[in-house]
């Protein structure tokens, strides 16, 4: 069965990504395993002298939580079987270390994200996933 990795963020770009792949899973010979990742950004500066580990870890899970909901509850509302994911760190290093520890056979990614740059054709993560890549990146917006 083939492994796809659907990175989303709650995006507009990363939704849509996940409608237009969905609308195309009659490409597939059989239904593809569908696991969507959200990655969040470390938490920077002295937080952890004042907060616990634990509650790190909680805030990491409610956060990614809530990248993941318009992309789980999609794929929810139509049947879809799927797993998700939520890990910490440089989001391009993140996708494409976790797309290798599962095999994955194919990223799925929209062009733009939640960036600070706005308006650009291509967004940097998708970018540097198309360049550093050893999977195909499938590009939908």
């Amino acid at each position: 069965m083939l492994k796809m990795l659907l990175p989303v963020d709650g995006s507009e770009a990363s939704e849509r990504a996940v409608e237009e792949f969905v609308k195309r899973l009659d490409w597939y010979r059989e239904k593809p395993e569908i696991h969507l990742l959200n990655v969040r950004i470390p938490l920077t500066g002295n937080v952890s002298m004042f907060v616990s580990k634990e509650e790190i870890g909680d805030y990491y899970r409610e956060e990614g939580l809530k990248g993941l909901k318009q992309a789980r509850d999609y794929l929810e509302e139509r049947g879809i079987a799927y797993r998700h994911h939520i890990v910490v760190g440089e989001v391009e290093t993140m996708i494409l270390q976790f797309a290798e520890e599962i095999k994955c056979d194919q990223i799925v990614i929209g062009p733009r994200g939640l960036g600070a740059v706005k308006g650009l054709l291509l967004g940097s993560v998708a970018s540097k996933l198309i360049q550093l890549s050893t999977v195909p990146v499938l590009l939908l917006k």
